[in-house]
């Protein structure tokens, strides 16, 4: 008789750790307090970007992710595009990060105004761009949506939608349904919500929530495409990749000085195209355990000029708005793995990298058991 495992939350994380477990031979079953994932891995580029991610264990987990992604996304009929990025760089500062990064990681390249192909980058004043072409784009509403399909149907995962886990005593969890599920093994992938279940842990952790504000614009004409993810020069400040640089703190002291306003809210600004041609946009960053529900169009605005400076389109126009909230540890680590008792393992904290990182993160903490 096959071991079970029981999977709280159907997010990009608990979709992970329910796929590799199921991989692994267990009974899986996946808890979801809404009728489909509501949180931020519906709410994001869906970019899976290891270019970001700093040389050595954390860039690994993010290729190794990105694998996955694309076997996922081709079993699962998920619309997925290897277009690769570009991150621009217009100051001479940010000519300076990208030409010290590329210098120290050969997979990447410089490329010259003159052998930029994609129409919707601004030439005027560019001086050059950074070429990766490991990003893979999905649109994450599809993706998180189709997911679990596949799970349930060629890996016989359950999915008890509109189930709250209200408590965990392993090796049971209890449901707002009055249910009283056991397994062997129990993974707590709660996301932003950690006060519903172990809040006393939590309290106690150095971990915050991060509110990011983001847009869509509508389909572009005649199936017109940007080609690679597009990001400016704050992107090279935001990823801990470029901080390794030696130009880094230059650039960074320059939007300091020049654009105080655009660190105080966090912008990195980037824009990814989905498979119907809609171009997702953002993002801010808001720290807080408190945060407001209400966007400010202020910071949408500045989102907004900012993408005006490197990237053009054919149609500007707003389809949706929203806002997402994820959890970040705030002592440097890039992930929360924890043991609160025997049987039970937390899996949260990846900050705005869940996209990234959820499939390769679970095949590293899983192969373990």
């Amino acid at each position: 008789m096959s071991k079970k495992a029981i999977v709280i939350g159907a997010g990009i994380v608990g979709l992970a750790c329910a796929r590799k477990l199921a991989l692994q031979g267990y009974s899986v079953e996946v808890i979801e307090r809404s009728e489909k994932a509501q949180g931020a891995s519906v709410r994001n580029f869906g970019m899976v970007w290891p270019v970001g991610q700093p040389k050595g264990e954390k860039y690994q987990r993010a290729i190794n992710s990105r694998a996955i992604w694309k076997e996922v996304a081709e079993k699962a009929n998920i619309w997925h595009g290897e277009v690769g990025s570009l991150h621009m760089a217009y100051l001479p500062e940010e000519l300076a990060v990208i030409e010290e990064f590329t210098s120290v990681n050969s997979q990447y390249s410089v490329l010259k105004p003159s052998q930029i192909t994609s129409e919707a980058v601004v030439q005027k004043g560019l001086k050059a761009a950074l070429w990766s072409n490991e990003e893979l784009i999905v649109d994450p509403r599809e993706a998180i949506a189709k997911i679990p399909a596949f799970l349930q149907e060629q890996l016989g995962v359950q999915f008890h939608w509109n189930t709250t886990a209200v408590e965990v005593n392993h090796p049971s969890v209890k449901t707002s349904k009055g249910q009283l599920l056991q397994a062997d093994l129990i993974v707590v992938c709660s996301g932003a919500d950690f006060e519903t279940l172990y809040p006393e842990l939590f309290a106690q952790l150095d971990i915050n929530k991060c509110k990011l504000q983001m847009m869509r614009l509508v389909s572009q004409p005649n199936e017109w495409k940007i080609g690679p993810a597009l990001c400016g020069g704050l992107t090279l400040v935001h990823y801990e990749a470029f901080k390794q640089t030696p130009s880094h703190g230059t650039l960074k002291a320059y939007y300091e000085e020049n654009h105080p306003e655009y660190l105080k809210w966090g912008l990195n600004v980037m824009v990814s195209q989905n498979g119907s041609g809609e171009l997702t946009i953002g993002d801010s960053h808001e720290y807080g355990k408190d945060l407001s529900p209400f966007n400010q169009e202020f910071i949408d605005q500045m989102i907004l000029d900012y993408l005006a400076t490197f990237a053009d389109f054919k149609d500007w126009s707003i389809s949706s708005r929203w806002h997402g909230i994820y959890p970040k540890m705030m002592n440097g680590a890039t992930e929360l793995v924890l043991q609160p008792q025997e049987g039970v393992m937390i899996v949260n904290g990846l900050g705005g990298a869940g996209m990234t990182m959820s499939f390769g993160l679970a095949e590293e903490i899983l192969n373990e058991l």
